[in-house]
C-alpha cells in the first residue's frame, strides 16, 4: 500500500495476538510525557537465531533461546509466531535473564521473534528477529495449518504455510488438490494463493456460527517436482463461536455492533482525521491487549509538536497488523459522536471500550464505511481476505482461477502501530 503519514511505528511482523511490545504509538490528543521513547536493544539481547538473519536456517530441533547480555537490560517480554499465526510457547527466567521455548519448532517454517526489554532506568526497549527453520527433510514439502488451535468469529480465515515456494500453476495445482477443509455445518469455500508459499482457506460468506472446522493434507509422498516430494502435515480443527459483527460509519461516528443478527448497541466513535485516515472495508480482530503505552515519538513525531502525545491506552483491540485499534480514548470524549480526531485509531468512552473488548474475539468483523481513507488491502494488513469479491477471491485459486502470478509480493514486512 501507499505509504501514508499514520500514526505509527515499526515492531515487527507478526500476526500479534499476545503481550505487545512496549511503546506502541497512539490516537490521542496532546499530553505531556509519560515514559521515554523506546530504544533499539539489539546490541543488548543475543538469540541463537542470529545466524539467520543473514540468510541461513535454524535447526528446529534446537529450542529458541534469548539471553540478555552482560550487564544490558532485563527481558520482559519474547513474543514468537510462525507465518500461519500459531505461538511458540516459552518461559522467562525469574531474573528476566533467558527466555526459553518450551514447545518445539515447527521444521520449513518462517518465525517472527519480538523481544521486549527495560534497562535499569525503566525505559523500554525492543529488538525484532526474523528466521526460517531448516526442513526436516530437505526433499520433503512440510505444510503447517494456522492459526492455532481454538474458538474463534466467524471471519477468521485458515492459513496453510509451505516449507518451500511453489514455481508455478502446475505445483500449485498439485498442493492445493491435496489440502481438504471440512467444516460441520457444511459450507462453501476455497483456497487463495497469496504468495508461492502462503494460501488462505475462506467460506463464501462468513463461518456458521458454533461450527467445526478441520484442514488437512493428503501431500504425504505426493510427487511436487522432482527431488521434492509432500511430507506428513499435522490436522487442525478450530471451532467458531457467536457471529459478532461490528458497523462503523466514519461519516456519522458511531459504531453498530450486533451479534446473531441482534442488534446490542450503537456506540459513539471518532476515527482518523485528515492525514491519519482509517482504511474502509472490512477488518478481522486479530488480537487484544488491555494496556498499550501509545508514543508519537516513535513514528518520528517530535516532542513538543502539535501531533505528539504520549498516553496509556486500555482495552485494546487490534483490527490491522499496522496498528489499528478500537480502544478507549477518554481524552476525546467530546469529539466521540461528532467529529473524526484520532491518528487512526478507532476511539470510544473507556466503559465502551471495555465492554466491546469483553465481547469480541480473535476472528470477528469490524466492517469500516463512509471514510476517506484508503481502502483495506486484502493481504498485507492482517486478514483483508472479506475485502475480495467472491470471484475475485476464486481467481486467486490454481484449480478454479490459475493462480499463476503472486497476488502479494511483500516479504515479511514489519509490523506499525497506528493509532
Amino acid at each position: 500500500m501507499t505509504p501514508r503519514p499514520k500514526c505509527r511505528k515499526a515492531l515487527a511482523c507478526a500476526l500479534i495476538v499476545g503481550p505487545l511490545a512496549a511503546g506502541l504509538t497512539a490516537c490521542g490528543g496532546d499530553s505531556s510525557p509519560l515514559a521515554a521513547a523506546p530504544y533499539d536493544a539489539g546490541d543488548q539481547v543475543v538469540v541463537n537465531a542470529d545466524a539467520a538473519e543473514d540468510g541461513g536456517r535454524v535447526d528446529s530441533r534446537e529450542p529458541l533461546e534469548v539471553t540478555a547480555s552482560g550487564s544490558g537490560p532485563r527481558i520482559t517480554d519474547v513474543l514468537a509466531t510462525d507465518a500461519a499465526g500459531r505461538r511458540l510457547a516459552g518461559k522467562l527466567s525469574s531474573d528476566g535473564d533467558r527466555w526459553r521455548s518450551t514447545s518445539p519448532l515447527a521444521a520449513g517454517v518462517r518465525y517472527t521473534v519480538v523481544v521486549s526489554t527495560e534497562n535499569g532506568d525503566g525505559a523500554p526497549g525492543s529488538r525484532t528477529l526474523r528466521f526460517q527453520t531448516k526442513p526436516a527433510d530437505g526433499r520433503r514439502l512440510g505444510v503447517t495449518f494456522g492459526p492455532e488451535r481454538g474458538t474463534y468469529g466467524v471471519g477468521q480465515p485458515l492459513v496453510a504455510e509451505l516449507s518451500h515456494r511453489m514455481r508455478g500453476a502446475g505445483e500449485r495445482r498439485t498442493v492445493e488438490r491435496a489440502l481438504r477443509v471440512e467444516s460441520t455445518p457444511r459450507t462453501e469455500g476455497a483456497w487463495h494463493w497469496v504468495d508461492g508459499r502462503t494460501l488462505h482457506y475462506r467460506p463464501k460468506g462468513f463461518w456458521p456460527t458454533h461450527a467445526t472446522v478441520t484442514v488437512s493434507s493428503s501431500l504425504g509422498g505426493v510427487g511436487i517436482r522432482d527431488g521434492l516430494r509432500g511430507g506428513d502435515t499435522r490436522p487442525l480443527t478450530i471451532r467458531t463461536g457467536a457471529r459478532v459483527e461490528a458497523l462503523v460509519d466514519m461519516s456519522a461516528h458511531t459504531m453498530s455492533v450486533r451479534r446473531n443478527g441482534k442488534h446490542l448497541r450503537t456506540l459513539p466513535v471518532t476515527t482518523g482525521k485528515s492525514g491519519f485516515e482509517t482504511r474502509n472495508g472490512t477488518k478481522v480482530v486479530l488480537g487484544k491487549q488491555p494496556f498499550i503505552r501509545m508514543q508519537g515519538t516513535s513514528i518520528g513525531i517530535p516532542e513538543g509538536s502539535s501531533e505528539s502525545y504520549d498516553l496509556p491506552v486500555h482495552w485494546n483491540t487490534q483490527v490491522t497488523r499496522s496498528g489499528e485499534f478500537v480502544h478507549a480514548a477518554p481524552w476525546s470524549t467530546g469529539s466521540q459522536g461528532s467529529a473524526n480526531v484520532s491518528h487512526g485509531c478507532t476511539g470510544m468512552s473507556t466503559a465502551n471500550a471495555r465492554w466491546f473488548y469483553e465481547l469480541v474475539r480473535r476472528g470477528d468483523v469490524v466492517r469500516y464505511v463512509n471514510g476517506s481513507g484508503d481502502r483495506m488491502d486484502p493481504f498485507d494488513n492482517g486478514f483483508g481476505d472479506w475485502n475480495l469479491s467472491w470471484k475475485e477471491w476464486r481467481r486467486g485459486s490454481a484449480l478454479t482461477g490459475g493462480a499463476d502470478a503472486e497476488h502479494v509480493r511483500n516479504g515479511p514486512g514489519r509490523l506499525r502501530f497506528e493509532s
